[in-house]
């Protein structure tokens, strides 16, 4: 995270310079301020370097000025981090919270001190948030009127939003980053268009020339499922800066579901060049394999991303899709479970516990975990459709019904729903709507060109529209014959296709001869009754 964080903040300040008279940025030069034990705290920065946190953080103990006092404690604190990754067997929360009690205390007691500042605030509310007490949301907004340009501090912050309503209700210091973290958090919150229209605003201001801005407006594409424009944004940032890693992750889970072997291998052989121990290479290297369905080699550079990075969600919720395809549904599990420990609005890891549990034939199980899914995505029409299938399985057909025609009403890319909400009609014995539903489902499909004769689900609708019409009357029998006739296309339909094109000409024969003999009836002439001379009109007063 402390490397990551810089280098954001180094590329921000880059491409601010960009838009800036050169000669006043090469005036803004900063002047590290004088301190007392300068070489102890080189000494200790250069152990933190090297991850030897505990060295770091025994050198800097008697430091009073502001600078070694931060690294002590934030040491301390990934001191702690480090041991509980390390010590993974170890499931007992007391262990794994022992860490951050200390720190709880030690700068508590800092807390009203002429000591205390942003950092040592920021660092206070990480550790609040982490054991998960509820005075760690107002602490970070302390921390950030402190000292608004710590980033850290934002994305702290951003961890505690659950909601739209939640993030209106903060106090935050009018500032610049606060775009950056409105624009962070509405992304996390699948605000996808609001958060598309704030950073569009962003890239077309000082921040033209960002990298960070150009890969977050990527990231939103892929999230509205317009793999073209995300696509297009990750080639721009590789033209501009061929050796940047960031997020080219995403980039490479939008080849992968757009089945682009060819730009995925060229991607995956450039960022081994780059670095080959970055997390970002790793996850893309087991996408790569993943695609070719070399699924134990994706699973191996999967792991070997988390041992870089144990907290990386997404390597967790792509190990668990791997593990979905050898099917192996209890380490999926593991690994969707792992995900949403690090990111609760990881909606794939959700989807994917559904998933799992779906393949285990434990329909409540996927049904909590499909609501979870759909509660961070409510407009995603695959979370719906996920929803209604669970509905299905536990014969909540209602249930079921609302949620495919909701599907339906945010978008169906795959038009799956009205399929889907056909079959749920037919269950239900409500034959026009389902006539209805596949009748449009049909179309759609056209339109989306998704229509394939040989495809089983466009034969059902056939032959279930066949089967309709044919009992809706004679002036219908056309229509069936139609759709009769299409169902012999289709191999899967054939033989009933052909039986019910039989039953479909018996009864236009039977028509045909009922209408002749009522034709020929109608042109016989009147018979007299008695004979032509029998006709005797008597009248009667």
């Amino acid at each position: 995270m402390y490397f990551g964080l810089t280098n954001r903040l180094a590329e921000l300040d880059f491409a601010v310079s960009q838009k800036l008279d050169p000669g006043v940025t090469d005036n803004l030069e900063y002047t590290q301020p004088k301190r007392k034990e300068r070489s102890r705290y080189i000494l200790a920065k250069k152990y933190f370097d090297v991850k030897e946190y505990s060295r770091c953080a025994y050198y800097t103990q008697e430091c009073t000025d502001p600078v070694s006092m931060f690294l002590h404690f934030y040491a301390r604190y990934m001191a702690g981090e480090k041991k509980v990754v390390e010590d993974e067997s170890d499931k007992s929360s007391e262990t794994k919270v022992q860490h951050l009690k200390l720190l709880h205390q030690d700068l508590g007691r800092l807390r009203n001190s002429p000591q205390w500042d942003g950092y040592l605030c920021y660092l206070y509310g990480l550790v609040l948030r982490k054991m998960d007490l509820p005075h760690s949301l107002q602490v970070l907004q302390d921390a950030i009127s402190l000292n608004p340009l710590n980033w850290a501090a934002w994305l702290e912050l951003a961890n505690l939003i659950k909601n739209s309503e939640m993030l209106n209700q903060l106090k935050l210091p009018d500032c610049w980053m606060k775009f950056l973290f409105m624009g962070h958090v509405l992304g996390e919150l699948h605000l996808d268009e609001a958060a598309l229209n704030l950073y569009e605003k962003l890239g077309q201001g000082v921040f033209e020339h960002s990298l960070y801005i150009k890969s977050q407006i990527a990231k939103i594409y892929y999230s509205l499922r317009d793999g073209i424009q995300a696509a297009s944004k990750f080639s721009e940032i590789r033209e501009e800066d061929p050796f940047c890693l960031d997020a080219m992750d995403v980039y490479s889970n939008v080849l992968y579901v757009q089945i682009n072997q060819p730009e995925l291998a060229q991607l995956a052989h450039k960022a081994f060049e780059v670095d080959k121990y970055r997390v970002e290479t790793c996850c893309i290297i087991g996408n790569y394999y993943g695609l070719r369905g070399q699924h134990e080699k994706a699973v191996l550079y999967l792991q070997r991303a988390l041992k870089l990075n144990p907290h990386y969600s997404y390597a967790w919720t792509i190990m668990g899709h791997e593990n979905i395809e050898m099917k192996n549904s209890n380490a999926a599990i593991a690994c969707y479970r792992k995900a949403t420990e690090m990111n609760m609005r990881d909606f794939r890891a959700w989807y994917g516990l559904g998933q799992a549990y779906e393949i285990l034939k434990m329909p409540l199980y996927s049904l909590y975990y499909y609501r979870m899914a759909q509660s961070l995505k409510p407009d995603d029409s695959r979370m719906l459709v996920a929803l209604g299938d669970a509905y299905d399985k536990l014969e909540r057909l209602h249930d079921a019904k609302k949620c495919y025609w909701k599907a339906h009403c945010v978008g169906d890319l795959e038009c799956i729903a009205l399929n889907r909400l056909a079959k749920t009609y037919v269950k239900l014995k409500e034959n026009d709507h389902a006539a209805a539903a596949y009748c449009d489902y049909l179309r759609d499909s056209e339109k989306q060109g998704s229509s394939n004769d040989g495809d089983e689900q466009h034969g059902q609708a056939y032959l279930f529209l066949a089967n309709y019409y044919l009992t809706k009357g004679p002036q219908f029998l056309d229509l069936a014959r139609e759709y009769a006739q299409k169902c012999i296309e289709i191999p899967s339909t054939l033989s009933d296709g052909k039986a019910l094109l039989r039953e479909v000409v018996q009864r236009c024969q039977g028509e045909n001869s009922r209408e002749q003999n009522s034709m020929c009836s109608s042109r016989q002439p009147l018979r007299r009754v008695g004979g032509e001379d029998s006709l005797n009109l008597v009248f009667t007063p």
